[in-house]
């Protein structure tokens, strides 16, 4: 690989990160089309920093943010990008997730699938368990909040976001991606005005995207390239903490996108349904 084709700048966010950085970094740093890889830590108290320092020190391409805090993904993700103002050819962000295990080419074929859309695009990959099985957040349909408690009120099955696999299709069009691993030229991620840093945690993805598609971009994902998401590690630490920002996220991104087309009576509505669902999604990730 010529250094010209070296144009990724890869944006990891770490927390509690232990169990997955190690491979992550040594993937990452194998992989294809990397020019730069910028870890941001949020105050790990696990052991992730010594891992991170010690690829720091073997690679000159990985340096790290080490956060005195935890400001959320959204912020490390937007200071990751900040700090990739070397080397200057780095014009594609790759979001990159600790607990994502990219193989060598994963993140060129995402790069060359924007390219067939003219670099104007958002491009995710086929997201898979230690097992095989398919993560349902890598296709996903923006929330409509208003037809799930319409399907509430009416007692049917609520509307769900993931969106089936087409097997026919290489590159699929949906609403959102993953988070988990997200490519897209440097020059759009700017043009929208990066992460919404009043997200702390989860559905900043979702936000991302709506607006990605707002501007006139693409967004899918590359079913070709698949890629093992071991999900969790960080969250298992703190579940009444994850399930408190996916909540509070969910209702930012009502609040953005749907609430202005909702009568104050729905806007109501639905912001009791998402709190009401608050304690039961708590237990249920305690107990687990």
């Amino acid at each position: 690989m010529t250094q010209e084709h070296n144009d990724i700048g890869v944006v990891v966010v770490t927390y509690r990160s232990g169990a997955t950085i190690d491979d992550c970094l040594a993937r990452l740093r194998t992989a294809a089309g990397v020019a730069a890889i910028r870890v941001v830590d949020n105050a790990s108290d696990d052991g992730t920093l010594t891992v991170v320092q010690r690829h720091a020190a073997a690679d000159a391409r990985v340096r790290f943010i080490a956060n005195p805090d935890n400001p959320g993904f959204a912020v490390a993700c937007n200071q990751g990008v900040e700090a990739l103002v070397e080397p200057r050819d780095a014009t594609w962000l790759a979001f990159v997730n600790p607990d994502c295990l990219v193989e060598t080419d994963t993140l060129t074929q995402l790069r060359t699938h924007a390219r067939q859309l003219d670099g104007n695009a958002l491009i995710g990959a086929d997201l898979v368990d230690e097992d095989g099985a398919r993560d349902p957040a890598a296709r996903r349909r923006d929330p409509d909040f208003g037809r799930m408690l319409e399907r509430l009120l009416h007692s049917r099955p609520s509307a769900q976001l993931h969106v089936p696999l087409d097997d026919a299709r290489s590159l699929q069009q949906v609403d959102a991606v993953s988070g988990a691993l997200m490519l897209m030229p440097r020059i759009l991620f700017e043009r929208v005005g990066g992460f919404d840093a009043g997200y702390r945690l989860h559905a900043e993805d979702l936000d991302l995207c709506r607006r990605v598609r707002d501007a006139g971009a693409v967004v899918a994902v590359a079913n070709d390239a698949r890629v093992v998401h071991v999900r969790g590690v960080s969250s298992r630490s703190r579940p009444l903490f994850v399930e408190w920002h996916k909540h509070r996220g969910l209702w930012r991104w009502f609040g953005k996108f749907e609430a202005p087309q909702r009568s104050p009576a729905m806007r109501a509505a639905v912001f009791a349904m998402i709190w009401a669902r608050f304690p039961f999604a708590a237990l249920r990730a305690m107990w687990r």
